[in-house]
């Protein structure tokens, strides 16, 4: 019996400690402009969802978008950097999960422009989007991800 007592309380342990490291929140850095209410409300939505925030509010984010690969088509208010991985906008945390999940082979993921009820520009009104993905080395955007009503 203590064999098994032992067994099992083993298991669980492993199976505790893996569950830690599923669960450990990513830390990710967002860059925005130092007055943006939006971009503070889209952090919010992500440390409401286990992420670890380093917000950096900066006067030029631009330069930041152009030294990772982020087109004007794909620009939005704010850039963040998590794992290797770009996000531009109001991507939802759940997609930033699932791209972490997944590790496609991508530059990261964006939605381009600022639509009403992603998260963080939640005014009301709920405009249809979508969470797009490019690669470096051909920036043509692709669908990670539809939002539609």
């Amino acid at each position: 019996m203590s064999q098994f007592c032992l067994g099992k309380g083993l298991l669980g342990s492993v199976l505790l400690a893996a569950s830690f490291h599923v669960f450990a929140a990513p830390v990710i850095d967002v860059h925005s402009d130092p007055n943006c209410g939006c971009c503070g409300d889209w952090v919010a939505h992500l440390e409401e969802h286990g992420f670890e925030v380093n917000h950096h509010r900066e006067g030029n984010v631009r330069d930041i978008k152009v030294a990772n690969g982020v087109t004007p088509e794909l620009a939005s208010c704010h850039t963040a950097l998590i794992d290797g991985y770009v996000i531009e906008g109001h991507v939802p945390a759940s997609d930033i999960k699932r791209l972490l999940e997944e590790r496609p082979d991508v530059a990261g993921l964006s939605v381009p422009g600022m639509p009403h009820g992603s998260p963080g520009m939640e005014t009301g009104r709920v405009d249809d989007y979508a969470v797009l993905s490019w690669r470096h080395d051909d920036q043509t955007p692709e669908i990670f991800r539809e939002y539609t009503q």
